[in-house]
C-alpha cells in the first residue's frame, strides 16, 4: 500500500510554501490574529498526577484529503455548517506532558521546524511553562509521522531529550524500518519515509519497542490504536481512579471524528480500520467518562466524550487558575 494519497502530497506543497501562509480566509472573517503571541500551554491535574498541554504550533491542509469515503458535497455542508472553512482545515498540535512521581513523561515531539512555519513551538513553550527538557524521563511517540516525530533532534542531528527512554509500537517501528521502504513508495511518498526513518535513527535514541498494554510509568500505559497507521499507539493515563487517554491521530477532528466517526481521510492508512477503532474509543470514553486529549483538536484539545443516542460531540474542559 503506497503510504501517501493525493491528499499528503497536498500537505506536502502546503509545507513548501508554509512561510508565506496566514489563516484561511474564512477563519479571518470569524476570528482575527492576535496582536501578540498566545500561551502556549495548559496546566491542570488528574487525580494524582501533574499535566501541562503544550502546544506545538498548527498547520493548514486542503480539506479534500477529509471524509474522503463520504460525498464531497456532504463533507463541504458539514464543515460551513459548524464554521469551519470548507478548503483549508486547521491542526493544531497538543503535546501531553505527564508529571508523575518521579517521571516527566512526553508524548510526542512534534515537527521541529522540518515541516511548517507554523509549527515548531514546542521547545519554546515548554519553556514558556519553567520545564527543562533535560527533566524529561520518558517520551513516547504514537506514529512516526512529520508532526509527532520530525522534532525528535536538534539542528546538529541529536536527540533533544538524551536522557529519556524513547517508546514506540512494535508494529510502528516495523513498518517504517522494513527493507528498502523508501524504494517501493512513490516519489513523494519517500520524504515521509526519509523523514521518519532518519528520526528513529537519530543519534542518542534507544528504543524500547511496545507492544499493547506496556507500561510506561505506573498509571501510563499504551493501547493499540492501529488505522491511521498500522502500528499508531494511544496513552492512557490512569491516576487516583481517573482516567485520560491521549487520542494521537486515532481521532484528529473534535468535530468529524464525533459527528461522523465513519468517515475516514486520505491520510489514514487503513480506513476501514481506523473507523473501527474510533468507535471502540468513543464507546469506551462515553461509557467510562474518560478524558480524552486530541492532538489535533483545538487547543488545549481537552475534553469528553458525550454520547446522546448514535451520537457524539466532544465537550471542552473548562479553563481553571
Amino acid at each position: 500500500m503506497a503510504l501517501i494519497t493525493p491528499s499528503r502530497r497536498d500537505i506536502l506543497k502546503l509545507a513548501a510554501v508554509a512561510p508565506a501562509m496566514a489563516l484561511p480566509a474564512a477563519a479571518k472573517a470569524q476570528l482575527g490574529a492576535p496582536s501578540d503571541e498566545n500561551p502556549g500551554y495548559f496546566r491542570f491535574t488528574l487525580g494524582e498526577a501533574r499535566l501541562t498541554i503544550l502546544s506545538d504550533g498548527y498547520f493548514s491542509a486542503p480539506t479534500s484529503g477529509v471524509g474522503v469515503n463520504a460525498d464531497p458535497a456532504d463533507v463541504q455542508a458539514f464543515l460551513t455548517r459548524h464554521f469551519l472553512d470548507p478548503q483549508a482545515g486547521y491542526s493544531h498540535t497538543n503535546h501531553l506532558l505527564i508529571e508523575s512521581g518521579e517521571a516527566v513523561v512526553l508524548v510526542d515531539v512534534g515537527s521541529g521546524h522540518r515541516f511548517f512555519d507554523t509549527a515548531g513551538r514546542l521547545l519554546a513553550n515548554m519553556e514558556a511553562a519553567g520545564i527543562d527538557p533535560a527533566d524529561i524521563t520518558h517520551v513516547v511517540i504514537t506514529h512516526a509521522h512529520p508532526d509527532h516525530i520530525w522534532g525528535i533532534r536538534d539542528d546538529f542531528d541529536e536527540a533533544l531529550f538524551p536522557d529519556a527512554e524513547y517508546i514506540m509500537g512494535t508494529a510502528e517501528h516495523a513498518y517504517w524500518m522494513q527493507d528498502d521502504l523508501v524504494n517501493l513508495v512513490g516519489p513523494t511518498d519517500q520524504q515521509f519515509v526519509l523523514g521518519a526513518v532518519n528520526s528513529i535513527n537519530c543519534d542518542g535514541v534507544e528504543w524500547t519497542l511496545a507492544e499493547d498494554g506496556h507500561e510506561v510509568v505506573p498509571g501510563v500505559r499504551l493501547i493499540a490504536t492501529p488505522g491511521h497507521t498500522a502500528g499508531h499507539m494511544s496513552v492512557m493515563l490512569d491516576s487516583d481512579g481517573k482516567q485520560l487517554i491521549a487520542l494521537g491521530d486515532s481521532m484528529s477532528h473534535s468535530w468529524l471524528s464525533f459527528r461522523r466517526p465513519d468517515w475516514y481521510n486520505g491520510f489514514d492508512a487503513d480506513g476501514d480500520q481506523t473507523v473501527a477503532t474510533r468507535k471502540r474509543l468513543l464507546d469506551m470514553c462515553s461509557a467510562d467518562r474518560i478524558a480524552v486529549l486530541g492532538y489535533h483538536f483545538p487547543f488545549p484539545g481537552v475534553g469528553h466524550v458525550l454520547r446522546e443516542g448514535d451520537q457524539f460531540s466532544f465537550v471542552p474542559a473548562l479553563w481553571q487558575f
